[in-house]
This record gives C-alpha cells, sequence and structure tokens, in this order.
C-alpha cells in the first residue's frame, strides 16, 4: 500500500526530528521541575514520583536525539546501507522502557493499596498542575506524532508514545489526587493497573516491529504484488521473479530479477532494469535501495546458478571452435561470434559480412559437423551482416 504522506528530504527530516525532540526535553524538564516541587509542598508523593517520571524522560529525549542524528547518516565504508538501524536498536530500547513504565505503574499502585498508607488531602492547587502537566504531554504527544509520521520515523513514533505514557502515568496520580481529597484512594490503584495495560501493549508493539525489521521481515504480500505488477508493465519486461523486500528505519530495499528477451543488447536490458527501478521509486518514495538482475531467461524455482557448474565462457569458447573449425579460420568474411547462454548451452552465432560467398545453411552445417563433439554446445547459427557504409 502507497503512502500518502508527502516525501521530504532526509535533511528536513533531521532538522524536524531535532526541533521536536528539542521541545520535548524542555517541556519534560519545566513539567518534571513543576511537579517535584509541588509534590514537596503540598506532601504528594505520587505527584513528586510522577515529576521523577517525568525526568527520566529527559534520558530517552537525549538518547532518541543522539539515535537520530547518527541513524541519519548516510552510506560509508563500514555501513554501505546507511545507518538506518541505529533507530531501529532505540526504537527497541524504547519499547523496552514503555514496558518497563507500564510494570512500575501497576506494581507501585498496587504496593501502596496493600501497605494502607494514609496520604494527606492533596488540595486543588496539586490537582491543577497534574492536569496541566497532562495537557502539556499530551500535546507533546499529537506533535511529536505528526512529525513521526511526516518522517516516516518509528524512533520519533516510539517517543510519541512514552509521552503519552506519562499522560497515562499523570492520569493515574490525578485520579489518586481526586480520590484521595475526597477519601477513596482504591481509585488509584484501578487506573493504574488499566493505564499499566495500555502502556504495556503499545510497548510490547514497538518491541514487534522493530523485531521483525531486524530480521529483515519482508513487506505486506498485497505490496510486493502491486510491485511486481508495476514492473511488469515496463515495455520489454517478460517476467519478474525472486522479488525480496525489507525495511529498515522507514525505509524499504528491494531487488528482484527482471526477464527480457534473450537476444536483446546488454544495454537495452540494462535500461530496461533502469526503467523498472524509476517507476518503482516514484510510486514508492519510501524505497532508497533498489538491486534488479536482468535475466535472459525465467529461472525461477531453479536455485541460484552461480553455485552450480557454468558453462565456458568466451576465451574457451573461442579456443574450443578455433581448434575445430581452423579451415574457417581464415575465412576474411568471419566478422565475429556472438554467444549466447541459454537451456544450460551456448549457442554460437558465427557473424558473417554479406561478401561470404557460402550460404547459410551450408556454414551452418559445416561449423556443427566440426563441433558437434563439444558438450556444451547447443547450435550454430549464422547471421550475415552489412558492411558498413564509408560515404
Amino acid at each position: 500500500m502507497q503512502s500518502n504522506v508527502p516525501e521530504i528530504s532526509n535533511h528536513q527530516k533531521t532538522r524536524d526530528s531535532r526541533r521536536i525532540t528539542l521541545l520535548a526535553i524542555w517541556v519534560d524538564a519545566i513539567v518534571g521541575l513543576a511537579k517535584v516541587i509541588g509534590g514537596v509542598l503540598v506532601g504528594s508523593a505520587a505527584l513528586i514520583a510522577d515529576g521523577i517520571h517525568s525526568f527520566a524522560d529527559l534520558i530517552t529525549d537525549g538518547f532518541v536525539l543522539a539515535a537520530t542524528h547518527y541513524g541519519s547518516q548516510g552510506p560509508d565504508h563500514d555501513h554501505p546501507y546507511g545507518h538506518g538501524r541505529i533507530e531501529t536498536l532505540a526504537t527497541l530500547f524504547l519499547g523496552s522502557v514503555l514496558i518497563f513504565v507500564a510494570g512500575a505503574i501497576a506494581w507501585s499502585s498496587v504496593e501502596r493499596l496493600l501497605s494502607a498508607a494514609e496520604i494527606p488531602p492533596p488540595g486543588y492547587w496539586a490537582m491543577l498542575l497534574a492536569l496541566v502537566s497532562l495537557l502539556a504531554k499530551e500535546a507533546l504527544f499529537h506533535l511529536t506524532m505528526r512529525v513521526a509520521r511526516r518522517c516516516r520515523s518509528r524512533l520519533l513514533e516510539a517517543n510519541a508514545w512514552h509521552s503519552r505514557s506519562d499522560v497515562l502515568s499523570t492520569a493515574v496520580v490525578l485520579v489518586a489526587l481526586v480520590g484521595t481529597q475526597l477519601g477513596h484512594g482504591w481509585l488509584d490503584t484501578v487506573a493504574a493497573v488499566i493505564v499499566g495495560l495500555l502502556v504495556g501493549k503499545v510497548g510490547w508493539d514497538l518491541l514487534w516491529e522493530s523485531g521483525r525489521e531486524l530480521v529483515d521481515t519482508a513487506l505486506p504480500v498485497p505490496q510486493q504484488e502491486a510491485m511486481r505488477e508495476l514492473a511488469l508493465g515496463v515495455p520489454g519486461v517478460e517476467g519478474v521473479h525472486d522479488l525480496r523486500t525489507r525495511q529498515s528505519a522507514g525505509r524499504t530495499m528491494v531487488d528482484l530479477h527482471v526477464v527480457v528477451s534473450p537476444r536483446i543488447s546488454v544495454s537495452e536490458g540494462h535500461e530496461i532494469g533502469n526503467e523498472v527501478s524509476r517507476r518503482l521509486r516514484r510510486a514508492y518514495p519510501a524505497l532508497t535501495d533498489l538491486t534488479f538482475h536482468i535475466d535472459p531467461e525465467d529461472d525461477a524455482g531453479e536455485g541460484d546458478p552461480s553455485r552450480f557448474p557454468g558453462l565456458p565462457l568466451r576465451p574457451e569458447v573461442e579456443a574450443a571452435l578455433a581448434a575445430r573449425w581452423s579451415p574457417l579460420a581464415a575465412w576474411p568474411w568471419l566478422r565475429d561470434l556472438e554467444l549466447h547462454y541459454l537451456d544450460g548451452a551456448v549457442t554460437v552465432v558465427a557473424c558473417l559480412d554479406e561478401q561470404a560467398p557460402l550460404e547459410s545453411q551450408a556454414v551452418v552445417t559445416e561449423l556443427e559437423a566440426g563441433a558437434r563433439d563439444l558438450p556444451w554446445l547447443s547450435h550454430v547459427e549464422v547471421r550475415r551482416l552489412a558492411i558498413p557504409s564509408t560515404a
């Protein structure tokens, strides 16, 4: 499925990611400081703990900032496919943090319930502070998610959900503050367990998706079939097989075999492959790396030909034919030999100029008779070449 999000440059992605992460650092620092100070003033251990949670977000914000910087760097000698996996690893880390946060929220609330500790009424100023910080983090979540979708960054998406986890934990604290104010402390535990499950689900989804990227999971089958149909629509393409896809930090990599007519030139076959690449890149902006292999015949399902015993190359073919065609080697009208490797054998095309005195069929019969003992030879063909005009 093609994305409706417009493609932006890597420079713009890095710039936008850096700006939203710096904004997150400022918001987390201010919100965390306000919660801690407010918690101390009203004697709320829950508000103090939530402030410490916000300060902990600063660590992950810094991690995201570093990962975005290094992950956006282009290919180099040691990383020919770029550094996108850095973002994938960072997303794994943030997913793990979310699961840890989910467990901590639920455990601390259950522990507080079991301890039956008396908590003094916090007052309305503490509840207002919690509400303002909740709204600030919710706004940060939406801003970060918007940038993450525009930049196709799972790392920013993970950090957005980390902000949402802070919203949910603050909501738990707000419920606890209101419940404590009204004398119903048990509400804190119920809300905490629900929030813990929600945050844990988000963390697990991020871990799952990042893990799939690390093991080179392919694109969905419908998207692969759409790519195949697009390639088959290029003039000159007779078939497509061995189409393989993988993803890395929002980028897509594809390699495929393109079947073309066996008798066209190498340059024409290569240009057909270039056109396949151009059309796929236009249709799928996230496609950053595409490798195509031109095939003169459809060998899908037959394995990797490079692992099988090969056919002789031109020097060996010419040497074997020269030993058998020695009377013909002196022919001035034998201009060239074309070799076609098809169906597990070599077809030899003897290119004669138009002054050749022999009929084509006679030449074919004589050439084939002289090379009949060669096990790799399919057959011999003759093609007459016009002498280029010197006018």
